[in-house]
Order: C-alpha cells, then sequence, then structure tokens
C-alpha cells in the first residue's frame, strides 16, 4: 500500500463507517493523481466503495444485508464538497426542524447556492435547488433552517406566533449571526430578522 492510501485510510477510519468522501478531502495527503490512484487501489481491494463520480464511502456493514447505503445527508455533504457549492435542508424540511411544521416531507431535498440540479448517487435521487435565502458557513444549523423555513413560507405567512417561536429558540449568537447576514437577505427577511430580535429583547 502506498504512503498515501495509508494516510486516506487511516482518516477515513477514523470518520468512521458510513462516511461518504471525494478526493478533495485528502488533497492535503498528497497530489490529485496520488490520491485519485490510491482511492482507485483502495476500491479494489474492498476497503472502500464508489458510490458516484468522484464520490466514495466507507460502507456501514450489516450482518446479513452486507453493505449498507450512506444515509441521504451524508451524500449530500460529499456532493457539496465536490462541487464547492454550500448544500442545507429544504425549506419543508427546516420548518419540520424547527417544530414550526409537523408534515414531514416524503422525500428529502435541499438547497444550495450553486445551481439547480438532480443528481442520482448510490441509488438515491437528490433534488438540489438554488436557495432564495443565504447559507451561512459561519452560523448554527438554528440559523440556517431559520433562513431556509422563512424563504419557503413567504412573506406573506409571517405572524407574531411565528416570530416569538422562532425567537425562543435562537440564541444571542444566532441572532448576532442573522443580523450580519442581513444585507444578503430580501428586504422582507432583513425586516423579520429585525422583528425576532425585538421580540427575543423586548
Amino acid at each position: 500500500m502506498s504512503a498515501v492510501a495509508g494516510k486516506i485510510i487511516k482518516r477515513v477510519r477514523g470518520k468512521g463507517r458510513g462516511w461518504a468522501f471525494t478526493p478533495k478531502d485528502f488533497l492535503d495527503l498528497g497530489t490529485r493523481a496520488s490520491v485519485d490512484m490510491a482511492l482507485t487501489r483502495l476500491v479494489q481491494s474492498g476497503v472502500i466503495r464508489r458510490i458516484g463520480r468522484g464520490l466514495y464511502d466507507y460502507p456501514k456493514l450489516h450482518t446479513k444485508l452486507g453493505a449498507l447505503t450512506p444515509d441521504t445527508d451524508t451524500i449530500v455533504q460529499a456532493v457539496a464538497t465536490q462541487s464547492g457549492d454550500k448544500v442545507f435542508a429544504s425549506g419543508a424540511q427546516s420548518a419540520n426542524r424547527l417544530g414550526i411544521s409537523t408534515q414531514v416531507p416524503a422525500k428529502a431535498s435541499y438547497v444550495t447556492d450553486g445551481t439547480s440540479r438532480i443528481k442520482t448517487v448510490a441509488g438515491r435521487t437528490i433534488a438540489l435547488k438554488r436557495s432564495r435565502a443565504p447559507i451561512l458557513d459561519d452560523a448554527s444549523a438554528d440559523v440556517n433552517a431559520v433562513l431556509q423555513m422563512l424563504a419557503h413560507i413567504g412573506k406573506a405567512n409571517i405572524d407574531a406566533d411565528l416570530l416569538h417561536r422562532l425567537a425562543m429558540q435562537l440564541d444571542d449568537r444566532d441572532l448576532k449571526a442573522l443580523r450580519k447576514a442581513q444585507p444578503l437577505m430580501p428586504g422582507w427577511m432583513s425586516d423579520a430578522v429585525l422583528k425576532i430580535g425585538m421580540v427575543k429583547h423586548g
């Protein structure tokens, strides 16, 4: 086994079974060509599995079913790494996460700051839709969930009850992140963020 392959498998095992990844996750370990070659050899030896073009996983194993398909969230994160786009759960999923809606979307869907597209990876179909709200790198999942949920429900459906419920879920750090991102939002969303802060500290 090459030195690069040895380092890759050490990192893969450190992440644990179920992790999905791309060559980009290992470019600090060697050249792109050496990383690609090492991944190919690790696939051939059965250590890892190729699940799509430039996408791999270290599969979880089931005693009867064998290697399991990685979960959709894991695949989506690998797809985001591959493309360099930001990705987050869709507005409908975010509304459910925040307890604003009890409806669980039948199909997992995601928003991205890249182009809208549909990808099929490891037998799963993943819909990526361009987001109308910013997806923030330096903010909590709750902050991004609030932004995507607001974009999903729209200006007309924001009322005092919703603002109160959101204010109760966010801490001061979350509110600071939302305020910092206001210039990236549509005007009505920025107004909603302002009102959430007023409810929180009113």
